[in-house]
């Protein structure tokens, strides 16, 4: 798989399309490696001449594991979160963002349109706020603005997501555990064929899943903090899409982000929860390209 030096770490990646078109780096979220976005989407995108770039976030997948830094237990950080007090952790959803722009410069791309989800959606918030001549557009997917008052998840969905596989060495283990939180996170409105689903997972667990990195990752997130006065700051053209039924992230939540960036549109789906269900990806994937376009 191919890999660069950026930001001061390996970022693993790959690219589809005209290596010539407009470039779209897709962001996933916490622990997801790149091969969790949905082939329809990459390839939809694609044939709609895009290049598409997807990238493992650093501490998943075949990326570097950022083992070095201050680790807060998870309750304890939470709670410091909504508290306001500071988070120690080894690096924040600015460092995320690094990478990005890290991976741009090395593949020659000067600016590209941004679509992250969940985690991702607040690197790439992030990004478009402190580097926006890189990022033609944004496109936030079932994220939020790190204000923990409309972000709160549901117990089960929380309990679910700091769980950890039973044996987290074993790809047979993992890919039951994620089938597990995908069947608490995922849409009941839409539910995968389950072979599907265990495939996909499946692909997760084989390229590289990190519970520990998972713990780091959210730190980066609790880290950061409040990004509302940050994202009102946001000058790049904004689309927001949340599901009506996320029980991880809010539509609560999408919908203030969608208030805070100036000039942003929301798109609500009726009964998406915490994933990008297949049924949903053609109208996912034409308001993406036309507001891209």
């Amino acid at each position: 798989m191919p890999s660069v030096k950026a930001n001061g770490i390996t970022l693993a990646y790959e690219t589809a399309g005209d290596p010539g078109a407009p470039a779209i780096v897709l962001v996933m979220g916490l622990g997801m490696p790149l091969v969790f976005w949905p082939d329809a989407l990459v390839d939809g995108l694609v044939k709609a001449g895009f290049r598409v770039v997807r990238l493992d976030n650093r501490d998943c997948g075949l990326s570097s594991r950022i083992v070095d830094g201050p680790h807060t237990p998870i309750p304890v950080a939470m709670a410091r979160s909504v508290m306001g007090l500071e988070v120690p952790a080894p690096y924040t959803l600015a460092d995320m963002a690094g990478d990005v722009t890290g991976l741009l410069d090395a593949l020659k791309i000067g600016k590209a349109h941004v679509v992250g989800a969940s985690l991702g959606g607040m690197v790439a918030q992030v990004l478009a706020a402190r580097q926006p001549k890189r990022v033609a557009s944004l496109v936030s997917i079932m994220s939020s603005s790190g204000n923990p008052f409309v972000s709160m998840a549901r117990p089960r969905a929380l309990s679910a997501i700091l769980h950890r596989p039973d044996h987290p060495d074993e790809v047979g283990s993992v890919t039951d555990y994620l089938v597990h939180v995908m069947g608490v996170i995922g849409s009941s409105a839409y539910p995968p064929e389950p072979a599907m689903l265990r495939a996909q997972c499946e692909r997760v667990a084989m390229r590289g899943y990190d519970s520990h990195g998972i713990a780091r990752q959210m730190l980066a997130m609790l880290a950061s903090g409040d990004r509302r006065k940050e994202l009102e700051s946001i000058r790049v053209p904004t689309l927001v899409i949340h599901g009506t039924d996320d029980p991880l992230i809010p539509k609560a939540a999408g919908r203030e982000v969608a208030r805070i960036v100036p000039g942003a549109s929301l798109l609500e789906l009726e009964g998406m929860a915490h994933d990008l269900p297949a049924p949903l990806l053609p109208e996912i994937l034409t308001a993406i390209t036309a507001h891209c376009r």
